[in-house]
């Protein structure tokens, strides 16, 4: 990568462990896309306005040669493991990592083309 990694985490205090978690991720995906020029992770806390908590929101951009992008920024709303944080994060790389494959091969130009 390019330029280091750019983690923010709101609304929530910071733990090794989660860090730990994001690294590997992003580390996994410079072994396997090593294309990736730029990545900004945004993970933010349920806040404080619910009484019983609420639901983790992990935003990741992932920036590539040729002025693409790979942006995952919604979280399903209605799904409530995402009350969990690791599995947030682990929803999140999972949703980037789908359409990272997706990007790379249309830069590869392995697209499937129809018969007109």
């Amino acid at each position: 990568m390019q330029t280091p990694v750019e983690l923010e985490i709101q609304e929530i205090a910071a733990n090794a462990a989660i860090e730990q978690l994001i690294a590997d991720q992003v580390t996994t995906f410079e072994q396997r896309y090593g294309r990736i020029t730029a990545c900004r992770i945004v993970v933010k806390g349920p806040g404080n306005r619910h009484q019983t908590g609420g639901l983790y929101d992990v935003n990741i951009r992932l920036a590539l040669p040729d002025g693409r992008e790979v942006n995952v920024g919604r979280t399903p709303k209605s799904d409530e493991r995402h009350s969990d944080l690791p599995f947030a994060i682990n929803d999140a790389f999972k949703r980037a990592r789908r359409q990272l494959q997706d990007t790379t091969q249309r830069m590869e130009g392995r697209v499937k083309t129809h018969k007109a």
